[in-house]
């Protein structure tokens, strides 16, 4: 059989979907398991997002649920996708790994085609094809929501995407949460969020959100002093990006219960 790339253009996930679908996750996967209770399957929360005065952080929790069993202490939800922009997952831990795989091939694979770069926009729409390809198994219970954030070198600014089960793209002004502790998480930033935040105090609110959420949600894991685990938090500005080391974010963490502790 001639499989012919140009058919999809610069699009891998075209391409796999339409000559190996085998290859994506697809709901006849899961078939329907009677009357039984329903399988579960680790989850992964909180992420948010929130502007600087140099661009974006965003940052996640550590945790992974299953039922109500810590699945996982150590769970990595921010994910750096280009040198320009990341994605943070929350959901279903299995699809949103492969979610996460798969759109840094995307994004590389137009690169080579094109020999040009995509552009944040772009970037931003693939990924929400990809969550609404996902939308047979989120009605399964397999749901997987991003956040995606970068620069965007044509604005000159960074920028912040949402999105919902059917795929659905939204651009968010200044911040945003989800997952399990999201709401949580927003109510901290949106009380401490101005806009032309300094970096180092856009990072500590980012880690208070994460800190109060899992103060409020059992499925959202906050600073471990005692084990080591703390939240990635994730710094892009114009061309760079910085993954805040451990030591630095438990300054930080260790701050905000000083400061909690003294109120």
């Amino acid at each position: 059989m001639s499989l012919e790339l140009d058919q999809q253009g610069s699009s891998f996930f075209q391409f796999l979907s339409r000559n190996y679908p085998q290859l994506l996750s697809r709901s006849e996967a899961f078939p329907e398991h009677g009357g039984g209770p329903s399988p579960t399957f680790p989850h992964g929360t909180t992420i948010l997002a929130l502007k600087c005065e140099r661009g974006v952080v965003i940052a996640g929790d550590r945790r992974a649920t299953e039922g109500h069993q810590i699945a996982d202490r150590t769970m990595k939800k921010i994910f750096k996708t280009d040198e320009s922009s990341a994605v943070g997952i929350s959901g279903a831990a299995g699809p949103c790994m492969e979610l996460v795989k798969l759109f840094k091939t995307e994004i590389e694979h137009y690169e080579k085609l094109e020999g040009a770069a995509l552009s944040l926009e772009g970037k931003a729409n693939k990924l929400g094809e990809m969550v609404r390809a996902n939308l047979a198994m989120a009605f399964q219970g397999l749901v997987v929501i991003p956040i995606f954030a970068g620069y965007d070198y044509k604005k000159d600014e960074g920028r912040i995407f949402k999105y919902d089960i059917t795929g659905g793209r939204y651009e968010e002004a200044e911040y945003y949460s989800t997952g399990s502790g999201g709401k949580d998480a927003k109510n901290t930033i949106k009380k401490l969020y101005r806009k032309g935040l300094p970096e180092e105090e856009a990072m500590k609110i980012a880690v208070e959100a994460l800190y109060d959420a899992a103060e409020e949600d059992s499925a959202t894991g906050g600073p471990d002093l005692i084990r080591g685990i703390f939240p990635i938090v994730t710094l892009i500005r114009k061309n760079e990006m910085v993954e805040v080391t451990d030591d630095r974010v438990r300054g930080m963490a260790e701050s905000i219960v000083e400061s909690k502790r003294e109120r």
